[in-house]
């Protein structure tokens, strides 16, 4: 899945712009946009590059939607908490587990090396005779 976030345009030189997102600013590359732009209009940035151009309305409103959706994780933030206390728990048995797996194949990959050789051995055996 691809996120693009909404960021005001500060300033424009050649194909860069510098866009504020909520108070931080950091500069995007403009060359998929084929409209033109200006300062005080509001881009979708995607990995550093403005892909789409947004009425102020729309900029504006998208702002207000990720504040109302961070704000909503705030306040499940003891939820949360606790989500991520069984997340590192699960963790810590799957790592428990994986350990156990890499042991197992360990002893899987030990007995295939016994088992070559001792078949090399045979081969090495069937080859020169004893008389």
């Amino acid at each position: 899945m691809c996120l693009a976030a909404p960021a005001k345009v500060i300033s424009i030189t050649d194909r860069e712009a510098v866009v504020d997102y909520n108070g931080v600013r950091t500069t995007a590359r403009l060359d998929t946009l084929a409209e033109p732009l200006a300062p005080g209009d509001y881009v979708l940035i995607h990995t550093g590059f403005a892909i789409r151009r947004l009425s102020p309305e729309d900029g504006e409103e998208t702002l207000r939607l990720f504040d109302e959706l961070a704000n909503s994780l705030d306040l499940n933030d003891v939820s949360s908490d606790e989500a991520s206390s069984d997340r590192q728990a699960n963790l810590r048995t799957d790592e428990a587990n994986s350990d156990q797996q890499a042991e197992a194949n360990s002893l899987d990959l030990n007995d295939v090396s016994s088992y070559e050789n001792a078949e090399h051995s045979r081969v090495e055996d069937s080859e020169n005779p004893v008389s």
